[in-house]
């Protein structure tokens, strides 16, 4: 039973981990020669943005190519930075990269914001790849007008998910924030019981305000498998959802709503039997986990990116994730 129950624990971790210019890109306003200081306007052409991407993903390829994250500061930031560095040290490893981390150049729609600035972010969403895995869903963020445009998160949109809509490229759209109101909640309230839905899969309170998605059901169902495999060898498991402070993005839809990207940290402590050793439970735990020690606690800390469309506070629609990407990041015994 004992034997069985790892391997079931090994399969189901394995399984959950498929489901991953110049310095100022834009123009610069020039300094007029007035007492009255100029108004920096964002300027950003879907041609700019185009290469916006490109100088992005020459910096990925690069870092594939080497399996080595050093150069990717350039270009890539926030939980991405976290996610594709732990991807790269897994592939070095293993000596391959997982087709999750594909990024397809051909883009389906681009949200370019409007607003003057910064920082300010552009929504981007691929085609499907040569392979037919699902659309991404990019967030390129801008700090301020002499720094470069960086890919801060990826998310795999579901199968059948649909996105709000946004103005065409013509014309601008408007950024949100993690405060706005007029929804259902804040966005930032939506992350933080979005992440509640994910620690109480079947006694959150806030249930009812969400409409179902793939993720959480995927969760959901290996949280359950895992657990009935640690308890079969006397063990036990756990995990806690965390918002990162912070480290959320957000654009207003046409129709009143908006959609936020957020990172949400996720920690998985697994504890054996009495008298055994908790041990990686799959490739990536163990590329990640090296030559540690293994002791009786096994402890995988994970970065999720999920994207959640918030409707207006009129709306009769739920708030729905859309998307969403998961990646273990450290693997420790305590």
């Amino acid at each position: 039973m004992r034997g069985l129950a790892k391997k079931l624990l090994a399969c189901c971790l394995s399984a959950a981990a498929l489901m991953g210019m110049s310095a100022c890109e834009g123009q610069v306003p020039k300094v007029a020669r007035s007492s009255v200081p100029p108004v920096q306007q964002p300027d950003l052409t879907p041609k700019q943005e185009e290469a916006v991407r490109a100088k992005i993903g020459q910096v990925l390829d690069k870092a594939n190519g080497s399996k080595d994250p050093s150069g990717l500061e350039e270009r890539v930031t926030g939980p991405q930075l976290q996610i594709r560095s732990s991807e790269l040290a897994i592939a070095k490893v293993t000596g391959q990269l997982n087709p999750k981390t594909t990024i397809p150049d051909k883009i389906a729609q681009t949200v370019i914001p409007g607003e003057s600035g910064w920082p300010r972010s552009v929504f981007a969403v691929t085609t499907t790849t040569e392979d037919l895995q699902s659309n991404r869903l990019l967030v390129l963020t801008q700090d301020s007008a002499r720094e470069n445009y960086k890919l801060w998160g990826v998310a795999r949109l579901f199968q059948k998910a649909e996105l709000p809509k946004f103005p065409v490229e013509t014309i601008a759209a408007q950024m949100g924030r993690p405060d706005d109101k007029g929804l259902k909640v804040t966005p930032a309230e939506a992350v933080n019981h979005y992440a509640d839905l994910l620690q109480n899969p079947e006694s959150s309170k806030f249930a009812d305000d969400f409409a179902p998605d793939d993720f959480r059901k995927s969760m959901a169902s290996l949280t359950d498998t895992v657990r009935r495999g640690m308890e079969a060898n006397h063990g036990s498991q756990s995990q806690t959802f965390t918002p990162a402070d912070g480290q959320i993005r957000v654009m207003r839809s046409s129709d009143g709503g908006d959609l936020a990207v957020a990172q949400i940290n996720a920690v998985w402590t697994r504890q054996a039997g009495e008298g055994r050793q908790s041990l990686p439970a799959s490739d990536s735990e163990k590329a990640l986990f090296g030559d540690g020690h293994a002791t009786s606690t096994m402890r995988v800390s994970y970065v999720i990116v999920v994207a959640l469309y918030i409707p207006g506070s009129s709306s009769a629609e739920k708030i729905r994730a859309v998307g969403a990407e998961w990646q273990p990041v450290k693997v420790e015994a305590i």
